[in-house]
């Protein structure tokens, strides 16, 4: 008996309607296992903290090569809902283009890659196997997700050789870039603790936000470095700064500030932690005030360097598309960061223009071209096995 294809855009749609904002798993990750295992797929769910996550898997791996792909059906909230013009969990459709949470970032990745999974092995079954993982826990904190589906496979001997990630990654039109690499990401919280005082009597206080403004400058100002082959140049952005002081009259205790820095395979997160609290001692000399930070780094810049697996997505691409995407390593961070640790990793997926943005919107026509992309590229590569 010959089996249907996967609809990928149906698929979409039904995990739109899932409201699966993070940690809230909605039903999405339901779905998709009842509609990985009734197609031949072994699944386990993997619990933790609040997060649902799933492994799948088509094949032994014994005889060929275990190709994954990764995604994740967690999305941000809807924030005002009287903004949107339509039901943020409807999956409408509106002339040619699918509209909803999710719909960019990244339920459509997700059916694209499992409906062409499915479709693969239904019809052409590789000498090989392919997992897919999916997380309920991109968008937030990403402490439960692919972290713990990856420590769930060391346990239980479990391997990937090549994983593609369908995150969208073309800026405005569909092929244009594939993401081969990520920069890293620190953010610092910054307190500036100088002595409170009446603003009439300046000489007997010692104002925090004279030092911490000295500092941001300093820090702004520097340039961390102009770049490296595969990257652009670092930046650091500063994205707070807080007194809470309700009266003109008074000279503050304290004052709060946050910088974020994107930085390039220049640095480490541990580096720039220390470039930061040299700055910081420079300051406070020249100030007399006390500064208390809390760092966080949630990814250190990687790089797959260019071959097997970006050859794979270019040449595909080129086919479908008659387009060569760029290989790139610009934007924000994704769960790439945690899966380089395993196996090369390469990123590529839809136009992301209205990810996250009220209405949220992809174009139907992506949706079944990124299906038949990836298809390409499962066919390629167990080709070579």
């Amino acid at each position: 008996m010959i089996k249907m294809k996967i609809d990928p855009v149906s698929l979409t749609a039904d995990l739109i309607r899932c409201p699966s904002v993070t940690p809230e798993e909605g039903g999405a990750i339901d779905l998709l296992e009842q509609l990985l295992e009734k197609n031949g797929f072994s699944c386990t769910r993997i619990v933790r903290g609040q997060v649902n996550n799933l492994f799948a898997k088509w094949g032994n791996g014994k005889n060929g090569r275990v190709f994954g792909f990764n995604g994740h059906t967690d999305v941000v909230p809807v924030g005002d809902l009287s903004s949107w013009t339509v039901d943020p969990f409807g999956a409408e459709i509106k002339e040619g283009y699918l509209y909803g949470r999710g719909a960019t970032d990244m339920k459509s990745g997700v059916a694209a890659f499992v409906a062409s999974a499915i479709d693969f092995v239904n019809h052409t079954p590789p000498d090989g196997s392919i997992v897919i993982t999916v997380t309920g826990d991109e968008e937030g904190d990403a402490v439960d997700g692919t972290v713990a589906i990856l420590d769930w496979m060391k346990q239980n001997g479990e391997k990937i050789d090549h994983c593609l990630v369908g995150e969208p990654t073309s800026p405005s039109k569909m092929g244009e870039m594939m993401k081969i690499g990520r920069r890293g990401s620190i953010t610092a919280k910054i307190i500036a603790k100088g002595i409170q005082g009446h603003s009439a009597y300046p000489d007997r206080a010692n104002n925090p936000i004279i030092a911490m403004i000295k500092l941001l400058d300093m820090l702004a100002s520097h340039q961390l470095d102009v770049g490296t082959e595969h990257f652009d140049p670092s930046t650091l952005a500063v994205t707070t700064v807080d007194t809470g002081n309700k009266a003109s009259n008074v000279i503050p205790a304290s004052t709060k500030a946050a910088v974020n820095i994107r930085f390039n395979d220049s640095h480490s997160g541990q580096s720039l932690i220390s470039w930061l609290e040299d700055e910081m001692e420079k300051v406070s000399v020249e100030c007399g005030i006390n500064f208390e930070t809390d760092f966080k780094i949630t990814g250190e810049s990687f790089i797959t360097p260019p071959g097997e697996l970006s050859d794979l997505i270019l040449k595909a691409v080129k086919k479908e598309l008659g387009v060569t995407p760029k290989l790139s390593t610009t934007g924000g961070t994704s769960d790439a960061r945690f899966i380089k640790n395993v196996c090369p990793v390469t990123e590529f997926g839809l136009v992301g223009k209205t990810m996250h943005a009220v209405d949220e919107k992809v174009e139907i026509k992506q949706i079944n071209q990124l299906k038949e992309i990836y298809t390409r590229i499962l066919e390629a590569y167990f080709a070579e096995v």
